[in-house]
């Protein structure tokens, strides 16, 4: 049994196309890019499942002499698995979905930019410097507790006590 050579390359080309696509800071690029993943997926599924045949019912009076292959029934575990395959790459599709209007709604663009932190901690790991830290003695980790006293938590403006509870009128 050999595979199919043009499913093959249609699975190989469809999970690369979805590759470059996810590695874009574009959010509907890096959804297109799930879905060509997901169906590059399937077809290899499809592809591993060898050759069709007869459907795969059997009735309890088939059971003894069921094949499973050429000449017999496909098998039904890939197609069990393209199934589920489908279901993850529809909640994927939803969730980047949400993450797509989510980011419209705040900065009206799909692109994601660089966070401020990520650059400043990419800096650093240029310059080797291992830590962000302002404390240079670390050699004690309870150091820094010890010089420190608990202060009495400061009185909120209002005059109440933090931490209590305010009742509700009704």
């Amino acid at each position: 049994m050999s595979p199919n050579l043009v499913l093959s390359l249609l699975a190989g080309t469809l999970f690369g196309c979805g590759v470059v696509l996810l590695l874009s800071r574009s959010l509907v690029r890096a959804l297109l890019g799930i879905m060509l993943m997901g169906n590059g997926v399937n077809v290899v599924f499809m592809v591993a499942s060898g050759p069709s045949g007869k459907v795969p019912l059997v009735t309890k009076d088939q059971l003894g002499k069921v094949i499973v292959g050429p000449g017999g029934i496909s098998d039904p575990l890939p197609q069990a698995m393209v199934l589920t395959a489908i279901v993850i790459t529809l909640a994927m599709t939803g969730f980047v979905l949400s993450l797509v209007h989510r980011q419209w709604q705040l900065a009206e663009t799909d692109t994601v930019e660089n966070d401020p932190e990520d650059e400043r901690i990419a800096r650093m790991a240029e310059t080797n410097a291992i830590s962000g830290s302002d404390y240079t003695d670390t050699a004690d980790p309870h150091a820094l507790a010890d010089d420190v006293e608990d202060a009495p938590p400061e009185p909120m403006p209002d005059g109440d006590e933090p931490g209590e509870l305010e009742e509700i009128e009704r």
